[in-house]
């Protein structure tokens, strides 16, 4: 029960905080600006990171929980209860989102830009998680993101993936961050992208990291 506590908490923080950011720069004249909102998704990543991560593992990332486990790294029978901590950490934070900010259309949702199709973002969002869930395997011990270096290696990948891709597909990487702003505003349309693409792009990660180990 303690680590799907703290896999919910962690969620909360990473979703309160980076969508937070988003929230913030759209109602107060844009005094964080893009770089400072890609900047507080990395941060908040790599503090939960450094806080849970020798008890949960802080995977805060249904993505990554089910990658674990296909990667024999993580009993499938944990999946489920971690999956849904992490969902209800991410709707609670918006929770509290809109009750700040009740008149803010997207609460932070991921959404494509005006002109990138669906297929586009989709394509953008396996790719971006991909990427991270390679970092994620190779600097993890077993299903656990812990050592001196994995919360900088993990935060960074998150905050310049957000940089350059967000203001394209809105780099979630993450369903459980999508699903919460989505929920919450009515953003639901594209909410497909942000659930699949994910789940997809880090099963890919596992054969790409296999192929990098010593045999």
């Amino acid at each position: 029960m303690k680590r799907l506590f703290a896999e919910a908490i962690g969620t909360f923080i990473l979703v309160f905080a980076g969508t937070g950011a988003v929230v913030a720069n759209d109602s107060h004249g844009g005094t964080i600006g893009h770089p400072g909102v890609a900047l507080t998704f990395g941060l908040a990543v790599m503090s939960v990171i450094y806080a849970i991560g020798k008890f949960s593992g802080a995977h805060i990332n249904p993505a990554v929980t089910i990658a674990f486990c296909a990667a024999g790294r993580f009993e499938g029978r944990k999946v489920v209860p971690y999956v849904i901590s992490q969902c209800v950490g991410a709707i609670a934070a918006s929770a509290v989102l809109r009750f700040f900010y009740p008149e803010h259309s997207t609460l932070g949702s991921t959404l494509p830009a005006n002109g990138v199709s669906e297929m586009h973002a989709f394509v953008f969002e396996v790719l971006l998680t991909l990427i991270l869930m390679f970092v994620v395997l190779n600097v993890s011990t077993g299903a656990s993101e812990v050592g001196v270096m994995a919360g900088a290696a993990i935060g960074s990948v998150v905050a310049f993936e957000a940089m350059f891709a967000g203001p394209i597909c809105g780099a979630s990487m993450n369903p459980a961050r999508s699903l919460g702003p989505a929920l919450l505003s009515g953003n639901v349309s594209t909410l497909w992208i942000y659930l699949l693409a994910p789940v997809v792009g880090a099963q890919l990660a596992i054969p790409c990291f296999r192929c990098t180990q010593d045999e």
